[in-house]
């Protein structure tokens, strides 16, 4: 290859993603365009429009964190370690005390206890420390042209307009994280526009400095989402010895009365209340972690953000904001999180011994689960069914 042929081949490959990305912007703003119309249509006024999308353009940080998939999931412990800190406990007891007047209005007024209102404000954006820096409006709209979620964020990008047109907040105040979440509470503008109360009656629905309207929001919102006001959210368990595991599955519900027949007590040996209530059985980590039984509150909490491990979390915070006791467990040492490939290792190696795990995908459905707990019947293990780092080992070092 010639000095010239070579040159010319660096230089096109240096320029090609720079044009890419102005072909891609191009796109973008000509996208961008016909939403504007459309919003005019819907009844946003040209004034909002103009100054709602002034400057924006196509943001590649927010597609990359869009895209971002973790190599790790993080462990139960892992998780809960990192969002019930001693520093978060402590502030919470502060806060709570500080807007106990505030918080007991909202609870008359929605039924949901002030330690939930701060346990949510805390793991949202640890008490309105961090609510986000990106623009809303362009990251929505980057989302929104995005293909892969387009009709979704088209929606979330309208509402958005709609609370800047209704006055609530300025553009420049109107920040949030990538994927559109704002306000100390971190509503999706869809939300906002539904939930969102003027709690300090100034005309406005300030999610960023009015903590009024965040706590009211934030109960409104609860409250809509099915809040039972004489429930709490679950209680740690222990388990009696022999326990099937296979019960803990986080789907069955059973009277606490049946629980306590199959032995369960509470996590400090007292028995369990005689309430006619309905509890499911939680295990989130292995058989040496905690047990939890969790009622419908528990539910409502994973309506707001669908995870068991942030519903043990916020639940867990609320109790220690009004001093009620830690966790009686404690990560062990060999708790270590798996990556993909460790998952199929594990399913690769029950199928191999001819457990049926089912095909080696890397995700840990329940026919992966029953493999897993078949052959810990077969070598007298805990049968807790829960892929780790521990069991990997197990399964990759058998004693002969």
């Amino acid at each position: 290859m010639t000095f010239r042929l070579r040159l010319t081949s660096w230089l096109f490959a240096l320029l090609t993603p720079l044009s890419l990305h102005a072909a891609t912007e191009v796109e973008f703003q000509s996208w961008l365009s016909e939403f504007k119309q459309q919003a005019v249509k819907q009844g946003i006024s040209q004034t909002t429009v103009q100054s709602a999308f002034k400057n924006v353009s196509l943001n590649e940080k927010v597609l990359e964190l869009d895209r971002r998939q973790p190599e790790f999931t993080r462990t139960f412990w892992q998780y809960f370690d990192k969002a019930v800190t001693d520093w978060r406990i402590v502030k919470g007891k502060y806060l709570y005390q500080k807007h106990r007047k505030l918080l007991d209005q909202v609870t008359q007024k929605y039924g949901v206890p002030g330690r939930y209102l701060v346990a949510f404000w805390g793991m949202e954006t640890n008490f309105g420390g961090y609510t986000g820096n990106l623009p809303i409006i362009e990251s929505l709209a980057t989302l929104a042209f995005d293909p892969r979620r387009s009709e979704f964020f088209s929606k979330e990008l309208m509402e958005a307009l709609k609370i800047l047109d209704q006055g609530h907040v300025q553009v420049s105040q109107m920040k949030g994280s990538w994927a559109g979440a704002m306000g100390q509470c971190q509503f999706m503008p869809s939300n906002y526009m539904r939930y969102a109360v003027d709690g300090d009656n100034d005309g406005k629905k300030d999610l960023w400095g009015s903590l009024p309207d965040v706590f009211f929001s934030a109960g409104h919102f609860l409250s809509n989402l099915g809040w039972q006001k004489q429930e709490n959210w679950g209680r740690e368990v222990t388990l009696p010895d022999g326990f099937d595991f296979s019960i803990a599955d986080g789907k069955t519900a059973r009277l606490l009365d049946e629980w306590r027949k199959m032995g369960l007590k509470l996590a400090d040996g007292r028995p369990l209340p005689r309430e006619d209530m309905q509890a499911k059985l939680i295990l989130p980590s292995d058989y040496r972690g905690p047990a939890f039984l969790v009622f419908t509150n528990f539910s409502v909490i994973k309506r707001w953000n669908n995870s068991n491990n942030y519903a043990l979390a916020v639940g867990h915070l609320a109790d220690r904001i009004v001093g009620r006791p830690a966790l009686s467990k404690q990560a062990p040492e060999d708790d270590a999180a798996l990556n993909k490939e460790q998952m199929k290792t594990i399913q690769q190696r029950l199928n191999a011994l001819g457990y049926e795990a089912g095909k080696a995908d890397g995700i840990a459905g329940s026919r992966t689960r029953n493999a897993l707990r078949a052959f810990q019947k077969d070598r007298n293990l805990p049968a807790d069914g829960f892929p780790s780092a521990r069991i990997l080992n197990v399964l990759q070092n058998p004693i002969k």
